[in-house]
């Protein structure tokens, strides 16, 4: 070992002193001076050019050999690895079974369109939230609710003599006395309690008749298309509930009002898609419709109710403020093509309608006129919403106290 040692190092005496290090046995010698600025080495290979033999992709085998394939194992009955796999005919089950169809191509669909709609529907969260909606909705905010409701709720012939105990027992229902369970899901509590909210303001009726001439729907279905800068809109599928009226909210807003709108600039979010979030489909179906039959002895739609509880899909207060808007926009946009026609206009009487939505907890409130149903130009008369958002109708609700190192942090 000691002698091959001392070959080595003379060896190493031997040999030039710049190639001692930089000596490469195998492979291509680096370059010392940088590679000449050609076609191939700064964009590539020229189009329709092979590419040189050491960048080629050899064709598997059975290409280069299609002899290879005759050889199956089809006739083993089972599988031969150094074998061709058998390719038998496509088993046709004789029968439309729905369950076990793949169903046709998208292009050939009879409701197949070359030009895309983007669709709203109730799982959409939008990324800008109530931004994004007032953009595809041409809406104005004011925040706060209008003059006229609030004189309403401020109304103390408005107001039972209990109120508070009636509502925290409303609370407590849907929170702890509607299930055995010692922790109730926010599926479980918040549609119960924004149906005993509603059933307080039912117990109204026997003070103001009018209020009977009102019809809540559960799952109704609307459907609203409109264009917004060349781009085509849908807001489709089931929000909640929705309350109708006999007769239509008379406008908020006086036409001095509705005017005045026409110099606000809509706020943009360049370089965010207004369309950001929305489903895009070409398989559609440009419809306006209330969800409703014609004759139905309650026509007019009157509030919205939204109660956001789905598990998998969270949505903050931004986005669900968004969700109301847009589905407020739909009824009313619905119900205004179906008064006044298709044909983009300023209407003459506009469509009030009010919006209510909630996650158990959190309140949101709003009060929409639609103004307009030409929405295609940023120019021109703006519809108006007012919104009075994130109201806690309480602050916490737990059957047990959350308690840390010997101390209460929260009571029940």
């Amino acid at each position: 070992m000691l002698a091959l040692h001392r070959l080595v190092k003379r060896l190493q005496c031997w040999a030039p002193s710049g190639q001692r290090r930089s000596k490469i046995l195998y492979g291509p010698r680096p370059s010392r001076v940088p590679l000449p600025r050609t076609p191939w080495t700064v964009r590539g290979p020229p189009p329709g050019a092979r590419l040189p033999w050491y960048l080629r992709k050899p064709p598997p085998v059975r290409e280069q050999l299609p002899e290879l394939n005759a050889v199956t194992s089809e006739g083993k009955m089972y599988y031969v690895p150094w074998l061709a796999k058998p390719r038998f005919p496509k088993w046709k089950r004789g029968w439309h079974d729905p369950y076990h169809s793949f169903g046709a191509r998208v292009e050939e669909m009879p409701g197949y369109k070359q030009r895309p709609c983007y669709m709203f529907h109730p799982r959409t969260r939008m990324l800008e939230g109530i931004k994004q909606a007032l953009w595809l909705t041409k809406t104005k905010l004011i925040e706060g609710l209008p003059p006229q409701i609030l004189s309403i709720m401020n109304a103390p012939a408005n107001q039972w003599e209990n109120q508070d105990e009636i509502v925290q027992n409303a609370i407590s229902h849907a929170r702890f006395w509607v299930s055995s369970e010692e922790d109730i899901t926010e599926e479980t509590y918040c549609p119960v309690l924004l149906e005993d909210l509603l059933h307080l303001c039912r117990m109204m009726t026997a003070k103001y008749p009018s209020l009977g001439k009102r019809m809540l729907a559960q799952d109704y279905r609307v459907a609203a298309t409109w264009e917004r800068e060349s781009i085509l809109l849908q807001v489709r599928g089931i929000s909640g509930k929705i309350m109708n009226a006999i007769n239509p909210l008379q406008p908020i807003a006086s036409k001095d009002e509705i005017l005045a709108t026409e110099n606000h600039v809509l706020e943009t979010f360049y370089p965010i898609a207004p369309t950001i979030e929305l489903q895009e489909v070409n398989v559609y179906e440009t419809k306006n419709d209330t969800g409703f039959k014609e004759g139905y002895p309650y026509p007019y739609p009157h509030t919205v109710y939204i109660a956001q509880y789905d598990k998998i899909i969270k949505f903050r207060s931004p986005q669900l403020q968004a969700k109301m808007m847009m589905y407020a926009f739909g009824n009313a946009l619905a119900k205004a093509k179906e008064l006044y026609g298709d044909e983009p206009r300023v209407l003459e009487n506009p469509i009030v309608i009010q919006s209510v939505a909630t996650d158990g907890q959190c309140f949101h409130f709003m009060v929409f006129q639609l103004n307009t149903t030409d929405l295609d130009s940023s120019n021109g008369v703006k519809n108006l919403a007012w919104m009075d958002g994130d109201q806690f109708l309480y602050q916490d609700a737990r059957s047990r106290p959350v308690i840390k190192k010997k101390v209460v942090l929260v009571c029940c």
